[in-house]
């Protein structure tokens, strides 16, 4: 059995690869240990968002008045949210197994084993009692939750995402370790649901990597809604249901029902004989260059093996720029400034480009434009006493070199400046196209004009 392209892992990286691969008529072979979709489908990006969205609505329900409606009895039944949840983790598990079917790639459930690299560059791979052989491989294998060595963590009957997302009862009260955009969307979700949460980070702010004025912002709107945030905090012990904390120099406890560990992922390298092929590894993953090639050329890494840009688009469009090579269409790598990051708290936080830290640091001379999203008369309409904030980042002939967004709908609205760093669109380019009236959009023309 001799494919054109054989890939590891049936994540958003892997299972784009296969769709694309097999659409230019290549023959290809799929591996999967677990389910099609992945982390992100099965038990991360999408079962995150359904349930923040259940949140979201009960939210809605709870502020009702303010917008002129009387909603008295209401309540939520986690059961029916868990199951909702599960409801289309199927049916959107169901598509890629459609979607895989009709473009007959082969896909195998079980753990592949790479057994090495033929001469002539053929790749063999073993798999439920069977051998398989490739042309090129797609290393898509993905991350893993990490569990920090943290004494009594393992004797602590503690959480990470899986549990957290399949969970039918509400715990009372949560400490979340780590107050990343992980940590952070699971405390968007218990806080709404009437969980008293704590979280606890390291740093000295929330939100790592993301714009910081915009992540102290959403830090106070918690705040005001009840979260409590321990900074510059770090976890020394857990005693069962009880969090150690140090805080220069001086020790606390935090107790909880359930306690949620949330401080990073990181790449999946084990298990699956990638040590036979010898590729040359960085600190952080597989090491590729811009077209996802390893230093074996016929040897592709997507997604998050290469521990770069751990987020699932990332991964969709890396596995695309890996098939173009392979097919000889890639012209260029992905341009990685570009790339959003978003926060599905409510509200949303998006970034894209530069922060303004990152241009500190670099020494790059830029003005910040920045204006209150209450400007955007649509923002208003729906966001009753809500305010949130448009900052855009221009260099010295005005190109956009950043843009972030605090503020229902961010996910939504980052795009559009990511488009426009990708084009390297100036200020008054950007300015000049015409928003549709009203929309929350506005607010980046609105910004720009300032």
């Amino acid at each position: 059995m001799k494919y054109n392209v054989a890939i590891i892992g049936g994540g958003p990286a892997g299972y784009t690869a296969a769709e694309k691969a097999a659409a230019q008529g290549l023959s290809v072979v799929l591996f999967e240990k677990n389910a099609l979709g992945g982390v992100c489908l099965n038990e991360g990006c999408v079962p995150t968002k359904t349930l923040l969205y259940s949140a979201k609505v009960y939210d809605t329900l709870k502020h009702a008045s303010k917008y002129g409606i009387s909603a008295d009895a209401f309540s939520f039944d986690m059961d029916k949210i868990i199951a909702r949840k599960n409801k289309i983790v199927k049916k959107l598990t169901g598509g890629i197994k459609l979607k895989m079917k009709e473009h007959h790639v082969e896909v195998i459930q079980g753990e592949a084993c790479i057994r090495g690299c033929a001469a002539d560059g053929t790749i063999t791979i073993a798999c439920a009692d069977d051998t398989f052989e490739a042309e090129n491989l797609l290393i898509c294998t993905g991350s893993e939750t990490v569990i920090p060595p943290i004494p009594g963590l393992a004797e602590a009957p503690f959480w990470t995402n899986r549990e957290a997302l399949q969970s039918k009862e509400l715990p009372s009260s949560l400490v979340i370790i780590g107050g990343g955009v992980i940590g952070m969307e699971f405390a968007s979700f218990f806080n709404s649901m009437g969980t008293e949460v704590h979280v606890i980070e390291m740093m000295d702010e929330i939100l790592g990597g993301m714009d910081r004025e915009i992540s102290a912002m959403l830090r106070a709107e918690y705040t005001k809604k009840g979260v409590k945030f321990q900074l510059g905090t770090t976890v020394t012990a857990i005693h069962g249901n009880t969090v150690e904390v140090s805080k220069d120099g001086a020790v606390s406890t935090v107790t909880a029902e359930k306690i949620l560990v949330s401080v990073g992922r990181r790449p999946v390298t084990k298990g699956f004989g990638l040590e036979t092929l010898e590729l040359e590894m960085n600190r952080a993953g597989v090491k590729v260059n811009p077209f996802m090639q390893t230093s074996r050329p016929n040897v592709y890494a997507c997604g998050d093996i290469t521990g770069f840009s751990l987020l699932a688009h990332t991964a969709v469009s890396e596995a695309e720029l890996a098939i173009k090579h392979i097919l000889g269409k890639a012209p260029q790598g992905i341009n990685y400034l570009t790339v959003p990051g978003v926060v599905y708290t409510n509200p949303e936080v998006a970034g894209v480009g530069k922060t303004e830290e990152q241009l500190q640091q670099e020494g790059v001379a830029y003005t910040s434009r920045k204006l209150p999203m209450a400007f955007s008369g649509r923002f208003v309409a729906e966001n009753e006493q809500g305010n949130g904030l448009c900052k855009i980042l221009l260099s010295a002939d005005g190109t956009i070199l950043g843009a972030h967004l605090l503020g229902n709908p961010a996910s939504e609205l980052i795009v559009n400046l990511g488009i426009a760093i990708e084009k390297n669109m100036t200020a008054r380019e950007l300015n000049s196209m015409v928003f549709p009236h009203p929309t929350v959009g506005e607010i980046i023309k609105e910004t720009l004009f300032t």
